[in-house]
């Protein structure tokens, strides 16, 4: 049985070089036999989190949405970008969200059962490393999460990607098709 796995960016800009990396990413688990699911966040608008809200209003329609297909995964994968050397306010607030527990469930359900492959292109020549140390911190410490060590940093983005949206370096194209055997592998393994 193949590998549910979700990819998702934590970007809604049109263009991103982040949500082009999902894609890729999810092209090259569908050539490797996962089973894939690809969002956009733009069709899944939170508020900022507030625990004044939440213990109002409960939790939002769309953050029992994106729980439920963290939950309906075995492996999700996340194209992070950077701001000011962190994850995006938009990734954060998601994974918070996302994070919180809903009724009939235990707490940090959506993660814990999953393994993680996280990922990010920048145009600068840090590549996102610093978000990808952040959102690592975030989900293995916040969250209990496992992810996989293997992650792919995308330097000088704007000209990593073909027309066809496929990565044009064979050194990241190679990095990214290793990942993804290894995200396939670990969760095969852990989650049949």
């Amino acid at each position: 049985m193949p590998v549910k796995i979700l990819f998702l960016a934590g970007s809604t800009r049109e263009g991103s070089f982040n949500r082009r990396l999902a894609r890729a990413a999810a092209a090259e688990a569908r050539a490797q036999g996962g089973d894939v699911t690809h969002i956009e966040l733009t069709d899944h608008e939170l508020p900022i989190y507030n625990a004044d809200l939440e213990a109002s209003k409960g939790l939002p329609e769309t953050a029992v949405k994106l729980k439920d297909l963290f939950k309906s995964h075995r492996a999700i994968f996340i194209a992070s970008p950077e701001y000011n050397a962190g994850v995006t306010p938009l990734l954060k607030n998601t994974l918070d969200w996302v994070s919180r527990k809903g009724t009939d469930e235990a707490g940090l359900q959506a993660f814990r059962g999953n393994v993680f492959a996280i990922s990010s292109a920048s145009p600068g020549m840090f590549a996102g490393m610093r978000s990808l140390l952040m959102l690592r911190q975030i989900l293995m410490v916040g969250t209990g999460a496992l992810v996989i060590p293997e992650q792919v940093a995308i330097a000088h983005a704007r000209d990593a990607f073909a027309e066809d949206g496929s990565l044009t370096g064979e050194r990241a194209a190679q990095m990214l098709k290793a990942q993804i055997a290894r995200l396939i592998e670990v969760a095969g393994k852990l989650y049949p």
